[in-house]
């Protein structure tokens, strides 16, 4: 489990994209990860029903996550592999029920977002990460006034455990 790649669609009912605190929306939120198996093969999977908040404001250039990953609501495609997953050999569910992101700096480059530092906990370790900013904009949806929409990675050097790939968007 060299490498885990993490995608998060973290989407929340806005008013604004500026100055805001947007709900996750647990329906179309997850995070997806992908597993290289011995350099042979790709094993796939998700979590769902993330929990949590940002705050983003457009002017002043700032933000801030915070996103609950529930362990128990992993999905792989396979139930064996599933149960294999939440068991003490790999995330350990029982013992550690949620992994959670939280941010500590938004970094812009005039209005552009570049990336997003924060810290990732998961089987009960904290480790920093930095996410680069790979797509980021706000715009105005006819179904929930406006949206905010982020996707975000981290190379495997700067996460503990490999790469993790954070998408936030507000629906």
């Amino acid at each position: 489990m060299k490498k885990i790649i993490f995608a998060a669609l973290a989407a929340a009912a806005i008013g604004t994209a500026s100055a805001a605190t947007y709900k996750v929306d647990e329906h179309h939120a997850n995070a997806r990860f992908a597993i290289d198996h011995f350099n042979t093969s790709t094993n796939v999977g998700g979590f769902y029903g993330l929990t949590g908040s940002v705050d983003f404001d457009q002017a002043k250039r700032t933000g801030k996550i915070d996103i609950t990953i529930p362990v128990a609501n992993l999905q792989s495609g396979s139930q064996h592999f599933t149960d294999h997953l939440k068991s003490a050999d790999i995330f350990d569910a029982a013992k550690y029920p949620n992994i959670r992101f939280v941010s500590t700096k938004f970094n812009f480059n005039g209005k552009k977002l570049l990336s997003v530092d924060g810290n990732l906990t998961m089987h009960g370790k904290t480790a920093p990460v930095k996410l680069k900013a790979e797509k980021f904009n706000c715009y105005q949806s006819p179904m929930a006034k406006s949206k905010c929409a982020a996707a975000t990675s981290a190379p495997p050097s700067t996460a503990p455990n490999g790469a993790w790939t954070i998408w936030l968007m507000q629906a």
